[in-house]
């Protein structure tokens, strides 16, 4: 039994890759912890349990990466898809962090297998977890519990105890019942606010009603909301996040990464009116699958479909759910409830303006169109081979990146412009410190892990003082 009368060290909300990185640095420096997850012991990790890989720099080749991701490479990378908009002290400082992440990583138990090829082009950047996301969080929670870090499933925090921005005590709701938690430093790793549909609403408006959520039900923000009403500064646009666009047949929440498609190289991309709407060939896959569900968003319905044929059905990861088949264009249509001529006509202008060239979907290849609005840059093959395939897509929102401003120790800033003396932030809950727009795959991870021991390591050495 957890004796829940004691003065914990530190307090961690949260039950994810970066709340666990915290626990762990911060038990590793002698401090009492204890993990307050909102969900059943089940469901723990929150959006973690959906992840695959991390993206960390590293200096060579390794058993698991094909070649060196440099620091300057990462930044470049990171400032291509936020377009500038991320802090760039924090930024570089996270990077430069993420250098001895896998080592450290591993250390804690969490195996890696060689990066995955194919269409995701990850191999020499991103470390791919043996197990995926939810064999990393046991091996974390695994080496935590042997620490002595203690944990509480089904313990939603309610109330926040912050006084002239010094946190003293987290309330939580257990059962009929409520419970205080007294600790002598707080750190926040709760995520965002992507499942509460009314907060999104706020700034998305009714269009929010048609997002699915990719991850936990149980991130509703409810801990970010209370820091921000309790004097931590705000960071970030609350409608900028990780926004996919994934199967629109998928479940309202927690489909995970299952639900994604990777296809949208291989064909066009059409709206309910059967137009295209944006460049399917902008960008490798890292760098540009993060766009596509705030384009998608942005159309009426908040509906896409995805459009190619038989010659490319081979070539990508399937979602957990078959394409939909047809033995004409007209017959798809007729599935997706779209206007067959408009769909032939569209089909029809973008195969006349393909120009082909050497096809090679790894990298930036020369098959384009000519003289068509929106072009398609890269990867344009011409769509004639029967049978023919479509999915439906809508918004799969990730993270959202509203959340709470820190500094380079990951304490969070308080709105008269100084560091809580007490207080940090890891993970999604202050994503929007690097990512202030766009995303690059795996940096969720490195978010959470860096900034996690960051802040485990940070209230571990504010209890020593």
């Amino acid at each position: 039994m957890i004796d829940l009368n004691q003065t914990f060290d530190v307090v961690v909300v949260g039950g994810g890759n970066a709340a666990l990185c915290a626990a762990i640095a911060a038990q590793r420096a002698g401090a009492s912890v204890i993990v307050l997850e909102a969900a059943p012991k089940f469901y723990r990790g929150g959006n973690t349990r959906h992840t695959r890989n991390m993206r960390c720099a590293h200096d060579a080749a390794t058993e698991t990466l094909s070649g060196p991701y440099t620091e300057d490479e990462f930044w470049d990378d990171l400032l291509t898809v936020t377009g500038g908009n991320t802090d760039e002290q924090l930024a570089r400082h996270m990077i430069a962090e993420s250098k001895p992440m896998l080592t450290w990583i591993a250390e804690q138990g969490v195996r890696f297998q060689p990066s995955l090829g194919g269409t995701l082009s990850l191999g020499r950047t991103n470390s791919f977890f043996l197990g995926g996301g939810r064999a990393m969080l046991n091996a974390l929670y695994l080496t935590a519990e042997k620490l002595g870090v203690e944990v509480l499933y089904d313990a939603e925090v309610v109330d926040l105890d912050i006084t002239r921005g010094e946190f003293r005590s987290a309330t939580i709701k257990r059962g009929d019942g409520r419970i205080t938690i007294k600790g002598r430093t707080l750190v926040a790793a709760s995520g965002g606010f992507e499942a509460n549909i009314e907060w999104l609403k706020e700034s998305w408006g009714p269009a929010a009603d048609n997002f699915l959520i990719r991850g936990t039900p149980y991130n509703r923000g409810t801990v970010l909301k209370m820091l921000l009403e309790r004097g931590v500064q705000p960071v970030g646009d609350a409608t900028q996040c990780h926004a996919v666009a994934i199967d629109a047949r998928a479940p309202k929440f927690d489909g995970g990464i299952i639900t994604r498609l990777d296809c949208v190289v291989f064909g066009i991309v059409v709206n309910k009116q059967a137009q295209r709407f944006y460049d399917e060939g902008e960008e490798v896959w890292p760098k540009r699958y993060a766009i596509w569900g705030r384009l998608v968003a942005a159309q009426p319905d908040q509906i896409a479909y995805i459009i190619f044929d038989a010659s490319s059905l081979e070539l990508f990861m399937p979602s957990l759910y078959p394409a939909i088949a047809a033995g004409s264009l007209a017959e798809l249509a007729a599935k997706f409830g779209l206007d067959a001529a408009v769909l032939e006509k569209t089909v029809a202008d973008f195969n006349a303006a393909v120009r082909p060239g050497s096809f090679d979907h790894t990298t930036l290849d020369d098959c384009r169109t000519d003289g068509l609005t929106p072009p398609k840059t890269h990867w344009a093959r011409r769509i004639e081979k029967a049978p023919f395939y479509g999915y439906p897509v809508r918004p799969g929102i990730t993270f959202t990146y509203l959340g709470t401003r820190v500094d380079r120790s990951a304490r969070m800033m308080l709105r008269d412009g100084g560091p809580s003396a007490n207080m940090f932030a890891a993970g999604e809950i202050m994503a929007g410190n690097v990512l202030g727009r766009g995303y690059a795959a795996g940096i969720g991870m490195t978010i959470g892990s860096v900034f996690g021991r960051i802040a485990g390591q940070g209230a571990a050495a504010h209890v020593a003082k």
